[in-house]
This record gives structure tokens, sequence and C-alpha cells, in this order.
């Protein structure tokens, strides 16, 4: 089964394919969709949608992991980023993909086995757990990669 995990933001969209068999995970591809702060907002949404529609049409996901809504602080940030989970939520719809949703704490838990884990914590362990050769260049990215385990070992567990 193929996994597509993702971290929505604004600014960078994090993405990961993950592939499960039974209790076995391997990273496909993953990458950060990069939106310009001084382009319209409207034009960095569409950026995000063509940008991963492109991702999921080449790789063809059997399944979408995002995570969930989180309370922030800062209101504008939060809002910022639940106009980038809709644009994925969208996207998996229209193509028919499943989508689950996990939090960030249940994400940590997964991956670092801290829901309070650093991003700089999940970043290491989902280097070590997939043996990659060097580190995701950016958080979004490892994050993405974390969501995809999350759901990984969540469908694992009930199919055995």
């Amino acid at each position: 089964m193929k996994i597509l995990g993702i971290d929505p933001g604004m600014t960078r969209t994090g993405y990961g394919i993950i592939e499960c068999v039974k209790d076995e995970f391997k990273v496909l591809n993953f990458g950060c969709i990069k939106t310009n702060s001084q382009l319209d907002f409207a034009l960095r949404l569409k950026k995000i949608y063509d940008e991963l529609n492109e991702v999921m049409k080449d790789q063809n996901p059997h399944e979408v992991a995002v995570e969930s809504v989180f309370f922030a602080k800062n209101a504008k940030l939060a809002l910022s980023i639940g106009h980038a989970r809709g644009v994925v939520l969208l996207l998996a719809v229209i193509n028919n993909i499943p989508t689950f949703e996990y939090s960030v704490r249940e994400v940590k838990q997964a991956v670092a086995g801290n829901g309070s884990a650093s991003k700089d914590q999940v970043q290491r362990m989902v280097t070590q757990l997939f043996g990659l050769p060097e580190m995701p260049q950016f958080y979004d990215t490892s994050d993405a990669l974390a969501v995809a385990l999350c759901h990984g070992h969540r469908k694992s567990k009930f199919q055995t």
C-alpha cells in the first residue's frame, strides 16, 4: 500500500510517499512545495493545488494521511494552515483517495515515542527509521514522512 503523508502549510507544504508491506515501510518519494509569500494568497493556494495534484497523479497513493487541525497561539497562522489543509482534503476527494487525519501529538508519539518530541527529534527519527542517507532539508518534509509512517503503523496494527 502506498501512503501519501502531508504536512500542510502556506509557506511550505511537505509531502512524503511511503510503501507499506506488512510491517515494513520504505520511502518512495518526498519533497516540499514552496510558495512565495509575496504572491497573492489565492495564487499560493493554486500552486499547492497544482503541485500536489501532480504528486498524486504521478505516485498514485492508495491513502492520504494529513495532520489534523491544531490550536495555535497565532490565529492568523492557524487560519492559513487551515486553507492549505482544505486544498489537501479537496484534492484527495477529487482523486478518490481515502483520507485520514492525525494530531501532531499522535504523529510524534508514533515516530519518536514521545508526543512532545521536538521537530528535530522527529526529523532524526524519520531519517533513522527509514534509513535515509541524510536528513530531509525541511521539517515539513520529515513531518510529512512521519504522518505517513504514523498512518502505516495504524493500518498494519489493524490488519494483522
